[in-house]
């Protein structure tokens, strides 16, 4: 008898609660193990019913209403991190952390109305009074850790929770011991259309009629909001850089006229050679085909995507990520030889430096993409929906 028979009775809907948003990092690995449950139990000849609890006007309930899914807000409080300890006793972290007990209650109210198979957090600050619920409910909780490190908030909920899941190996030295005991690796959730690109379409979708085939391809991207560190080096480095490649790069509202007038002052041949955009949506699955190097920051997300597809890349880390979350990812790739990481002092000169090589020997670039591709998980969304299965079974 597999999971999908034990986890309740077969002529029921299998209910799954979901917590976890505010940024994309935390919500659309949920979207897709929702939804790869829901496909799974489909298959299986049962259905599922979810209720999504977050924050009120988060991203999180954006997603789920524009999915069709039943959505619940909660009281939530935030906790600012500082490197000084008394300086997080602020005026407004003291007010958030009154709100949380609110949640809690809240939390408690919806758990046990709703009576979940299992509950499934994906971190965010908004999924602690949810996991604290879970627990006062008896409901079998399972956490998802995007990061190498713990946050905050799964740092908590671990020690409540049924499951941990995590996404990388390199996370199960970092935890304590009996909280190993109960760990998995499932990898990060990424959107499964993203493994099925096609570089032509990228090239019709947007017109990149002034690329020349001899040429490798590099994406740049800062995620959805931009990141003017790396606008700003692109922009000092385009007469070099399209002078050996050609660029797609998604720049972030509003940033695009200073980088394509910067484009305007350059030849011809060049300026075809250079794509910006502020946003990428559907076409990149295509655009993620197309390059052959890509240059980002290293959110947790950005990783499971660059991994999944096995994508040569020079990660520039936001400095000031929350717990320094994506320097440790960032190194974590380099480490093994997975990507090419620039920290500290970065500028043009020194992108310039991790990209001569790259873009001058395909082969060095596809032994990075290999290295990259061999601790990526293609199927995280099923194993992190094995953990979700397995948790439920075991109330």
């Amino acid at each position: 008898m597999n999971s999908e028979q034990r986890s309740g009775r077969p002529d029921r809907a299998f209910k799954l609660l979901v917590t976890g948003g505010g940024t994309g990092g935390h919500t659309y690995p949920a979207l897709t193990a929702v939804r790869t449950l829901q496909a799974r139990l489909a298959g299986a000849g049962r259905t599922t019913d979810v209720l999504w609890i977050g924050k009120a006007g988060g991203l999180e309930q954006q997603v789920a209403e524009a999915e069709g899914i039943r959505f619940a807000p909660v009281a939530t409080g935030k906790i600012r991190r500082a490197k000084n300890p008394l300086k997080m006793i602020s005026k407004a972290n003291v007010t958030d952390m009154g709100r949380v007990p609110l949640g809690v209650l809240q939390a408690r109210s919806l758990v046990a109305d709703f009576h979940p198979d299992a509950v499934l957090a994906t971190g965010g600050y908004v999924a602690v009074p949810v996991g604290l619920a879970a627990k006062v409910c008896r409901r079998p909780l399972v956490i998802h850790e995007q990061t190498v490190r713990l946050g905050l908030t799964n740092s908590l909920l671990a020690r409540v929770a049924t499951r941990v899941a995590l996404s990388s190996e390199s996370s199960l030295p970092l935890l304590p011991a009996g909280i190993a005991e109960d760990a998995v690796v499932t990898g990060n959730p990424v959107r499964p259309e993203l493994l099925h690109g096609q570089p032509d379409k990228a090239v019709q979708a947007l017109g990149l009629h002034g690329f020349s085939a001899g040429l490798p391809t590099v994406y740049v991207t800062g995620g959805a909001q931009g990141a003017k560190q790396i606008n700003d080096m692109i922009r000092d480095g385009l007469p070099w850089l399209l002078a050996k490649a050609n660029v797609i790069h998604q720049c972030g509202r509003g940033r695009a006229t200073e980088l394509q007038a910067a484009a305007a002052s350059l030849p011809r041949e060049l300026a075809g050679r250079y794509l910006v955009t502020e946003y990428v949506g559907p076409e990149l699955p295509d655009v993620y085909a197309l390059a052959d190097v890509v240059i980002s920051r290293s959110g947790a997300g950005t990783i499971a995507e660059l991994t999944a597809l096995g994508k040569a890349s020079v990660l520039v880390p936001l400095a000031s990520s929350a717990a320094n979350e994506q320097v440790h990812n960032a190194q974590n790739l380099a480490a093994a030889g997975a990507a090419i990481s620039l920290v500290d002092e970065v500028s043009m000169e020194t992108l310039t430096a991790a990209l001569t090589p790259l873009l001058a020997d395909a082969g060095r670039r596809e032994e990075i993409a290999r290295r990259a591709r061999l601790r990526g998980r293609t199927d995280a969304a099923e194993r992190l929906v094995d953990a979700v299965l397995a948790a439920a079974d075991t109330r």
